[in-house]
This record gives structure tokens, C-alpha cells and sequence, in this order.
């Protein structure tokens, strides 16, 4: 059900500039192609700026692989060893070693991942059909999402379509609030770091900030690895702390600014929960369901507001309580 699940949450997304390009006379299918490639080529886009990106950092970091063992034991190792009581003193050899070491385990776990790949050729070709899937489906639910949501309606009795559809009508409008708030806040943090990386002196500090606020809509992963790439960066550029250092708290002001700042403010207000209420369900959805529960908190929540309210509203036109 995996590839349904998220090619309908592309196909809701992707839907109302398809009925937009349909009003304006493109016929549906054409807009529901153009669309697909529009979201292909923001992927491919977002790849060929990472990749790169990932590349050249680690090319640099293994150029310069004696002078920041050099860096480490003379900066940072007198400080460990002062600050916190941890003694640390690297070799090239021992480091180099290691490097090697993980290179070996890695080739021994790929060659154990292509031998499996070879003996369950049914899991991986499973795979694949359902990776296939997903752009198929979606192609269908974009050009028949308005023919899906009239047979739907169809099916509800009669006398429950007033409400059904007042509730559906609310929660498509928190849920275009939410997407609407997410790119704000993906647009703000995107400027802000990279104006802060910019202002922290940092070489690659445009294109590390606009990745990194791009990808803040997937929980941990837009803060997780931008903070990786800036401090290779800061690594490779400075040979003292401060400059390493910046980077950090640029990237630690930001992951505050986010969750206390701006998502409960530009989302948690546009979809009409309290930014208490957002911290909350982040918490509690993460909790309860790791990274999907965090991914899905926010529009669930506003969802299940909008059902709340309606059942105040028919508990209170009840006899029991007036």
C-alpha cells in the first residue's frame, strides 16, 4: 500500500494546479504530465546540487587528511583533555587505518547486499514494481481526481452529505494551510542560513543554506545534514575553533527558530492550532511513531481539530447540554 499511500499524498498536492492549468484550457492529462515533470525535475534539481555538493566535500576532506589530524591533536585534543578529562591523540597511520578499515567492511557489505540482491531477486523485483508504481498511480489520481471525488460522493447517503461535505471542505483547506505554512517556514530558514553561514564567513554557505532549508519539511533530515556538510565545511576552511564553532550555533539558533519559532507560528497558526498544541503533537507523534509521527503530526492534528469542532457544535445543540 506504500506506493497508493504516496502517490495520493503527490496527487493532493499536485491537484489544484492541474484543475488551475485545466481552468485555463490545458486539457487535464497534458497538465497532469506537465505537473509530473515539474516535480522530476525538482528532484533531479535537488540531486544535482547535493551530490556534487557531498562530493567535493569529501574529496577536500581526504586531500587535507594530515593537516586536520595535525589540527585535532593540537587544537582540540588540549582542550578535551583540560574541559572534559578526555584524553585523545590521533596518528595519520591509525587514521588512515581505520578509513581503510570501513572502506573493506563497506565492499564486504555490498558484495553480501548484491549476493542477497541475487538470491531474492523476487524481493528486489518487488521493489521495483512498487517504486514503478508510484508515478503510474499518481498519473491516474491527477487525472481523475475530480471523476474519484464525485464517485465518492455518490456513495454517502443522502442526508449525511451537507456535513461530510462541509467537514471535507475544511480539512483540504488546513491541509492547503499547512502546506502553504511549511513553505514559508522552508523559505525563511533557507534565507536564514544562509545568510548566517554567509555572515559566519562560510565558503559554500549559499548552497548549504538553501539545502538545508529546503529540506526541513523531513523531520531531522534537513537540520541533520546541513549541520554534517557546514561543519566539513568549517573543518576544511578554518584551522581554528571559532569559525567551526559559528557554524554550530548558526545551525543551533536555527533548529530553536524552527521548532519554537516558526512552525508554531507560520504553520501552527494558519492551520489554527496553538503553538503549545505544536510542540505537543511533534513530541507526542514522534513518540508514538518515530519519524512518520513527526512527518504527519501537524496536518493530522489540524485534521482531528476539524472533526473536534463539529462534534462540540452537534454536542452542543443536544438536549443534555442545554
Amino acid at each position: 500500500l506504500t506506493p497508493f499511500l504516496i502517490a495520493a499524498i503527490l496527487a493532493y498536492f499536485g491537484s489544484p494546479a492541474v484543475t488551475w492549468a485545466e481552468r485555463h484550457r490545458v486539457p487535464r492529462t497534458m497538465g497532469t504530465l506537465l505537473a509530473m515533470l515539474v516535480i522530476l525535475a525538482l528532484l533531479l534539481g535537488l540531486m544535482f546540487v547535493l551530490i556534487p555538493l557531498v562530493q567535493s566535500e569529501i574529496t577536500q576532506v581526504i586531500r587535507r587528511l594530515p593537516e586536520l589530524v595535525g589540527q585535532l591533536n593540537a587544537r582540540v585534543a588540549p582542550w578535551l583533555r583540560d574541559t572534559l578529562g578526555i584524553e585523545l591523540q590521533l596518528d595519520l597511520a591509525t587514521v588512515k587505518q581505520l578509513i581503510s578499515e570501513n572502506l573493506e567492511s563497506a565492499e564486504t557489505v555490498t558484495l553480501k547486499v548484491l549476493s542477497s540482491i541475487k538470491a531474492g531477486g523476487t524481493v528486489v523485483l518487488g521493489i521495483l514494481i512498487n517504486l514503478a508504481l508510484i508515478p503510474v498511480v499518481m498519473f491516474y489520481l491527477l487525472r481523475d481526481w475530480n471523476h474519484i471525488v464525485a464517485r465518492v460522493d455518490d456513495l454517502l447517503p443522502r442526508r449525511w452529505l451537507p456535513r461530510v461535505r462541509k467537514i471535507a471542505g475544511e480539512i483540504d483547506k488546513v491541509l492547503a494551510e499547512f502546506l502553504r505554512g511549511q513553505l514559508s517556514v522552508m523559505g525563511v530558514l533557507a534565507v536564514y542560513y544562509a545568510v548566517g553561514l554567509s555572515l559566519a564567513g562560510l565558503q559554500f554557505a549559499l548552497p548549504i543554506g538553501i539545502l538545508t532549508g529546503i529540506l526541513v519539511f523531513i523531520p531531522y533530515v534537513g537540520f541533520g545534514l546541513g549541520l554534517i556538510l557546514g561543519m566539513l565545511a568549517a573543518l576544511l576552511q578554518w584551522s581554528g575553533l571559532p569559525g567551526f564553532l559559528a557554524v554550530v550555533a548558526v545551525y543551533g539558533v536555527g533548529q530553536l527558530l524552527e521548532n519554537y519559532v516558526l512552525v508554531p507560528w507560520l504553520v501552527g497558526d494558519r492551520i489554527g492550532l496553538h503553538p503549545l498544541a505544536v510542540i505537543f503533537a511533534l513530541l507526542a507523534f514522534g513518540e508514538l511513531f518515530g519519524f512518520a509521527g513527526v512527518l504527519l503530526a501537524l496536518p493530522v492534528s489540524a485534521s482531528l481539530l476539524v472533526g473536534l469542532r463539529h462534534l462540540r457544535a452537534a454536542y452542543q445543540a443536544t438536549d443534555l447540554y442545554r
